[in-house]
């Protein structure tokens, strides 16, 4: 099929784990004509859910993409890209690139539990974006939903905007439309009172709309008139329309694709992506435009590396054609690539195309330079653009890993580095104090997915244990400090004396050096040696062997000799004299402090409440959740999460499950500290 960009729709399906997305997602593809038969989750079937690790668990690991089209009376088709994203919040990283491809996210909630921790996450996540939002309410026809209940509690936890286009009838077995037509009866009511509120909504966001409409009634607006309101609706937040379905049934199935066709935004209509020029303070906005003349602008939004084709890089268009037997630049590379191959993706299968238009969704294979976030382009004009940065959650999680066998430790730098290229929540460090290689995510089962991933996609067997805990060290009083360095070995000798003031910083300042010498009794060539110094201390620590966070250092005199003194005295002066002022400085470790949210059933509260507060946690509140969940806030250290998880999963029967961000860093207790401390073993240098 060939099309322009008012007939793209791009949709991702969000939204709490175990609320039918992948089931909902194949029964689009199905009634669009896209695949013969809806897959299920059980039979391992489905299109989304391809990777063997996401068979095995039976649920969505990665974003998967796929596309359908469909037409409504007749009118010209319209081509809808379809993401599905895991629900898990351990793997947010995947459904949050998913989100900067799309105008639209139809976060799907489920009838029979509600609304979950999940929805409420990507409700926010979308609204901060600027994408469109609905709603789609799945499992209507299970016995115990009550989809007017559910639909009142909508409305209370994301606003009197939320309103339903069409409405559940007849137990579950049917839906009704509620945005064009306005009569006979609804699982939730009369069609006509929401009909007149859906309206009521719509047409208040455009004065000469909402004259015509008290002038002359809904007859006397146009399909154009209340189109573009409802666009204008959407793209403001102003309206986050509901939708209700079965995706087992089938029921609402087509009406859902109506919707998305008819009402949901194209690629011209919704809100512009927030791209960027230039780096930090000095960037400033840019808005791509969908002109299909225009220079290509594209996004890469996800990176994978496929063991037949290769690297994947998969983008999404907002400026411009890209052609097959093009060229294009990566970011602000010199040397263009050719786009000797277009793909267009559907679950696990390429398909080549001719060109990708703005709005589309396409990948380019075997391009080395290619990289998560990465910008393509055909003219240098754009060297510097990017999209805004995403606030992806911060990987919290680690382990110390190392190849089980000798002589793969150059496989295990090459695998891990292809699993961070593919999940922008998946980090790789190297310790170089430790000497350890750490990976970290987002949780022990995030960790676990990509350490199967390494024996089964990549052949390398490693052994892991947890890594040392970020702690770090601060002051928490001003402190002066002295050093004479002075070394005589027969020839020339060494000399530089040094004194200064350390002063404590608002934590998450960092570390500021300000040069106070008076009269050059240190010489200026020797400055930048007390302050290489300094940060050598910085690194490596002054009391428990951590690196030093928060203090100004202060130089404010000296002494120097016109022969001996050198920039490796100075260097020296200045890190002894600095480690003498910590440790007058009232010095603390600080420990990294994390925000846990507990769900669990009620009537585990109490061995959740225990088990927390026996790891230090400060509990900060608890909530109702419905089907009698409750949830649980708190903060406690990180080094206190180390087998929590299967704690927890202990305590509730498998039914709790947590999720976790950093939040700050705060004073060890004393007996810690001097454990740490009496622990670490400082290497003494002569003089």
């Amino acid at each position: 099929m060939s099309y322009s960009t008012p007939q793209i729709r791009n949709v991702a399906l969000a939204g709490h784990p175990g609320a039918g997305k992948t089931t909902l997602f194949e029964a689009l593809l199905h009634a669009g004509g896209a695949i013969q038969a809806a897959g299920t989750i059980e039979r391992g079937s489905t299109v989304s859910d391809t990777d063997p690790l996401e068979r095995q668990r039976a649920h969505s690991i990665d974003a998967a993409i796929a596309s359908l089209d469909h037409a409504v009376d007749g009118a010209a088709p319209v081509h809808v890209n379809l993401l599905d994203t895991p629900g898990y919040p351990d793997f947010r990283g995947a459904t949050l690139s998913a989100l900067s491809a799309v105008e639209t996210v139809a976060v799907v909630v489920d009838a029979d539990a509600g609304i979950g921790h999940g929805t409420h996450r990507i409700m926010a996540h979308a609204g901060e974006r600027g994408l469109c939002r609905a709603i789609v309410v799945n499992r209507i026809d299970h016995e115990a939903a009550d989809c007017a209940r559910l639909l009142d509690e909508l409305r209370d936890a994301f606003g009197p905007e939320v309103l339903p286009v069409n409405l559940p009838a007849d137990g579950g077995r049917r839906v009704v439309d509620c945005f064009a037509g306005d009569g006979g009866d609804s699982d939730v009511g009369p069609v006509a009172d929401w009909h007149r509120r859906i309206l009521d909504q719509v047409v208040e966001v455009d004065e000469s709309v909402m004259d015509h409409y008290l002038d002359r009634g809904e007859a006397g607006l146009s399909g154009a008139e209340l189109h573009a309101a409802f666009e204008q609706s959407l793209r403001e937040g102003h309206l986050v329309p509901v939708c209700f379905v079965s995706a087992r049934t089938g029921v609402g199935i087509a009406e859902l694709l109506d919707v998305i066709a008819t009402l949901f935004p194209h690629p011209g209509e919704a809100n512009p992506p927030p791209f960027q020029r230039g780096i930090g303070e000095a960037s400033t906005p840019v808005t791509s435009t969908p002109d299909p003349d225009a220079h290509v602008i594209a996004d890469v939004f996800k990176i994978i590396n496929d063991p037949f084709v290769g690297k994947l890089g998969i983008f999404r268009v907002h400026q411009g054609t890209v052609r097959r037997d093009g060229q294009l630049f990566v970011d602000d590379g010199r040397k263009p690539f050719k786009v000797a191959h277009l793909f267009r993706i559907f679950g696990k299968d390429h398909m080549e195309i001719e060109q990708a238009v703005p709005g589309d969704i396409a990948a380019v294979a075997k391009i080395d330079a290619l990289h998560f976030d990465a910008v393509l382009h055909d003219s240098h004009d754009e060297d510097t653009l990017h999209l805004a940065p995403m606030a992806y959650p911060k990987p919290m999680f680690g382990l110390a890993v190392e190849a089980a066998s000798k002589g793969q430790e150059q496989k295990l730098a090459t695998a891990l580095h292809k699993l961070s290229e593919e999940d922008p929540c998946f980090q790789v460090e190297h310790d170089a104090e430790t000497g350890e290689t750490v990976v970290r995510g987002l949780s022990e089962l995030h960790l676990r997915v990509h350490l199967e991933r390494l024996r089964e996609r990549h052949g390398v067997e490693v052994t892991s244990r947890p890594p040392r805990i970020a702690y770090r060290e601060t002051i928490a009083a001003a402190a002066e400090g002295h050093h004479r360095h002075k070394k005589q070995t027969g020839g020339a000798g060494q000399f530089g004396e040094v004194f200064l003031r350390v002063e404590p910083l608002p934590r998450g300042t960092g570390f500021e050096f300000v040069d106070a010498v008076k009269g050059g009794t240190i010489p200026g060539q020797f400055l930048p040696a007390v302050e290489k110094g300094v940060r050598q201390a910085l690194g490596t620590g002054a009391i428990a062997g951590y690196p030093i966070q928060d203090v100004r250092v202060i130089v404010h005199d000296g002494k120097h000799h016109p022969v001996d003194s050198k920039e490796v005295a100075f260097v020296t002066a200045g890190r002894k004299a600095f480690l003498d002022a910590v440790s007058k400085a009232a010095p603390q470790v600080l420990e990294p402090i994390v925000d846990l949210v507990v769900v669990a059933p009620e009537d585990c509260m109490g061995d959740v409440s225990g088990g927390l507060a026996s790891r230090r946690a400060r509990i900060l509140g608890t909530d109702s959740a419905r089907g009698g969940d409750i949830v649980v806030k708190a903060q406690l250290p990180q080094s206190e999460l180390e087998g929590y998880a299967p704690e927890l999963k202990s305590a509730t029967a498998g039914r709790g499950r947590y999720s976790l961000d950093f939040s700050h860093y705060e004073p060890v207790p004393a007996q810690l500290q001097h454990t740490l401390a009496t622990a670490w073993k400082p290497r003494q240098e002569e003089d």
